[in-house]
């Protein structure tokens, strides 16, 4: 692809300072020959990055999908991917930590964006900082055409209630105004595991969403649940996972979805034990999304595969047990919480 001259390029940034690029919510992204990804909420810049590659690829499913990392970016790859193929499929690349951009990506991008290529669309995510403020001056100010998807953290109740009506939305269901307030009260302080609950419920409960299926599932966790009994027990606090489990019980929560909640974490950490590398590659190799993939190796901490294994054993046991194969349920969540808490490791 032909740079244009430099006295080109220094006016084409003049005539883009007096230029102003949309500003979208999450749930608004739409196509752009540059689509600027903005913000610290992980999980809505993944969602927005989704929104539009299903949109581009349900536009042409010969879409080809490119993924960079800008950090560890090596000179002409942005060029190279963007360069024009033999049969001219429509082209979607995505770079990831725009904030920690190497030297190099920002030379490449600057360059990029004066001349864009015909059924390209570039994603840049940008986590926050001031790295990389050049480049996202250039894309603000209209070079290259682009649009700016700002994913701010989620504050207020009614924003994280937006979030979980749209992920219902995505999926073709819904959920009752009552069951929907419910829901964030129990998840409030983790968007991510919102999202979670969110997907869960989409995949295990048919019809309609009630309180009733919420209470079933997270009934009564507001301040302590299911996910936080299961965080602190991976972690190895033995006697916080307890208080934990008993205050969720106390609350009102059932014993499957807290059993639930220890299986979803345990599977993704199995997924992502002994998995080199990184970015959404990985995470899509994998069928997660990248916060997933980082929550997973914090959690692996301490873990063997040895460990792992008996954890996903106990797991099992404890699943049957609390539907019924054994008599006393807390039990068998107290013994888990042991397992799991010792990492799997004998606890004699």
């Amino acid at each position: 692809m032909a740079a244009r001259s430099g006295a080109a390029r220094a006016g084409g940034v003049a005539r883009a300072k007096a230029a102003s690029i949309p500003q979208l919510s999450w749930n608004e992204v739409r196509p752009a020959p540059v689509v600027l990804i903005s913000g610290a909420e992980g999980v809505l810049a993944e969602r927005a990055s989704g929104m539009l590659r299903d949109f581009l690829r349900s536009e042409d499913p010969a879409l080809e999908v490119s993924d960079l990392e800008a950090d560890g970016y090596r000179r002409g790859e942005l060029l190279t991917l963007a360069s024009p193929s033999l049969f001219g499929e429509p082209r979607l690349i995505r770079v990831t930590g725009v904030e920690r951009a190497s030297d190099d990506f920002l030379i490449d991008a600057l360059e990029y964006l004066e001349q864009t290529a015909e059924s390209t669309t570039l994603v840049l995510r940008h986590a926050g900082g001031q790295r990389g403020r050049k480049l996202l001056d250039a894309v603000r100010a209209g070079v290259g055409g682009g649009v700016e998807i700002v994913c701010a953290e989620l504050k207020r109740d009614v924003e994280k209630q937006d979030f979980a009506v749209a992920e219902f939305r995505a999926a073709g269901r819904s959920i009752n105004p009552r069951a929907l307030r419910a829901l964030v009260a129990a998840f409030a302080d983790d968007l991510a595991e919102l999202s979670a609950a969110c997907r869960q419920l989409i995949a295990d409960a048919p019809g309609e969403i009630t309180e009733t299926v919420v209470a079933r599932y997270y009934g009564g966790r507001v301040e302590t649940n299911a996910f936080a009994v299961a965080d602190a027990a991976i972690a190895g606090r033995h006697g916080e996972a307890l208080i934990a489990l008993r205050h969720a019980l106390d609350s009102g929560a059932d014993p499957v979805p807290i059993v639930a909640a220890f299986a979803m974490k345990v599977r993704t950490m199995a997924k992502v034990s002994g998995v080199r590398g990184g970015g959404p590659q990985v995470a899509s190799s994998l069928g997660l999304a990248p916060w997933q993939v980082d929550r997973a190796r914090r959690d692996l901490a301490g873990w063997s595969d040895e460990g792992l294994r008996r954890a996903i054993e106990s797991l099992a046991a404890t699943d049957a047990a609390v539907k019924g194969a054994e008599r006393d349920p807390v039990f068998a969540l107290e013994r888990l919480i042991g397992v799991i808490s010792a990492r799997g490791r004998d606890l004699a």
